[in-house]
């Protein structure tokens, strides 16, 4: 049965965000996500079948797998619901999923994966990319992929988790590394891509995506500018992928040249695009190093807000394809900005402000996990309609090209910037 009160894919992830959170502070029936869901550190994870018998496969760890499917299966059936859809492309499409995300969470827990700090995303898009370029993607499968809603209602949750305050503690190099950093490498890696005669459209993906917050930035920037899901799929693919060699070896060289802790760690945290790759590559690189890279990391996705409302603007006055510029207006505007990304700013301002401390704290962890899920969902979805072909032929693989140079260029320039503010001027 379709909802007669039909509302756009923005709105229904916020308010499907909206409602976790609340029920998750409100301690109403939130099931527990189950044990594989993996944690960072040399120590933990799986290391052989013991211990699978007794942690993971077991009665317990049954019924949490099994209630957290059915409770996550009911909010992705609310959400076509609320957007107008029949849902029953979800029914045998979404245990797929979720069954396929469980998967890519063992194995991300296992001690050898933990060792190396490669996260579940990670595993999650390895195992929709070998399906989708290996065996193939059906087709009742494809038709029940809701990747971008997935990933915005975890925007929404990523709000609880990234405090105003503690990035107002932490002081302003953090800030201040974050804006220089994002507003030169978006412009560079905007101009490399017109220099390759990217489209337009793509061009800003890439850029926000190298720039600003890497996946969660290039998803803003679609729900900006109204872009194409098949190149916003590329762009997520390609920061995933690139991610995995910087989040290994950029510890390894920062270690190798000398830098201190406090310019290691802001380095990480400034060229890193995905929060999961910046916490393994600090902890590689030390506790110290950790602390700075998640600060910056987090400066970079408070200003993800920020950025989502220029770029809305700027698209407004862009060039239409009859070369007539369009007039915005603030109504204009408002329908271009992505709504996604209003829930999370007002999350993390009531979690910053509004919430007594201990009870946001309290649940800030368990959102924080379910939001998780929400992007393993979403990154085995990714993989399943991305292939390799595509990654390698679009545009005849300059996207490619330009994301490999701006990220050169941010690596470069992150470094530099870091060195002055936490080497010099700290």
């Amino acid at each position: 049965m379709r909802s007669k009160f039909r509302v756009n894919e923005d709105w229904a992830s916020v308010i499907i965000g909206v409602v976790l959170i609340l029920a998750i502070v409100a301690s109403l029936f939130i099931p527990e996500i189950p044990k594989i869901m993996p944690k960072f550190g040399p120590k933990a994870g799986w290391t052989g079948w013991t211990v699978l018998s007794t942690e993971v496969f077991t009665t317990g760890n049954t019924v949490r797998v099994i209630a957290t499917f059915l409770y996550f299966f009911f909010f992705a059936l609310a959400g076509s619901w609320l957007m107008g859809r029949k849902g029953k492309e979800l029914l045998l499409a979404f245990p797929v999923i979720f069954l396929l995300s469980m998967i890519a969470q063992l194995i991300a827990s296992s001690g050898s994966m933990k060792n190396l700090g490669l996260e579940t995303v990670i595993f999650s898009l390895l195992i929709g990319l070998f399906i989708s370029n290996i065996i193939g993607t059906p087709k009742w499968l494809k038709e029940g992929i809701q990747s971008e809603f997935y990933i915005k209602i975890g925007l929404v949750m990523l709000g609880a988790t990234i405090l105003f305050k503690e990035i107002m503690n932490a002081g302003v190099l953090g800030l201040a590394q974050a804006l220089i950093v994002i507003m030169g490498v978006w412009y560079f890696a905007f101009w490399i891509a017109k220099k390759l005669k990217i489209d337009e459209e793509l061009s800003i993906m890439l850029a926000s995506a190298v720039s600003i917050c890497g996946v969660s930035a290039a998803i803003a920037t679609a729900g900006a500018i109204k872009g194409d899901s098949k190149k916003l799929s590329y762009v997520i693919s390609l920061v995933l992928i690139v991610a995995i060699p910087m989040m290994i070896f950029m510890p390894l060289l920062a270690k190798w040249i000398n830098l201190t802790p406090e310019v290691t760690g802001a380095w990480l945290g400034g060229t890193i695009d995905t929060t999961g790759a910046v916490v393994a590559a600090g902890t590689i690189a030390g506790d110290i190093a950790l602390k700075y890279s998640t600060i910056v990391k987090f400066s970079q996705n408070v200003l993800l807000g920020v950025a989502a409302l220029l770029i809305s603007i700027y698209w407004s006055y862009r060039k239409t394809d009859s070369g007539i510029k369009e007039k915005p207006s603030l109504k204009i505007i408002w329908e271009r900005f992505p709504k996604f990304v209003l829930g999370f700013i007002i999350t993390s301002l009531v979690f910053s402000f509004f919430i007594n401390p201990e009870t946001a704290k309290l649940a800030s962890s368990t959102v924080k996990s379910y939001q998780s899920l929400w992007f393993n969902l979403a990154f085995v979805c990714i993989g399943l309609e991305t292939r390799f072909k595509d990654l390698l032929t679009m545009q005849h693989g300059k996207p490619a090209g330009a994301f490999l140079i701006a990220q050169t260029f941010n690596i470069i320039l992150t470094l530099l910037v870091a060195y002055v503010l936490f080497g010099i001027l700290r």
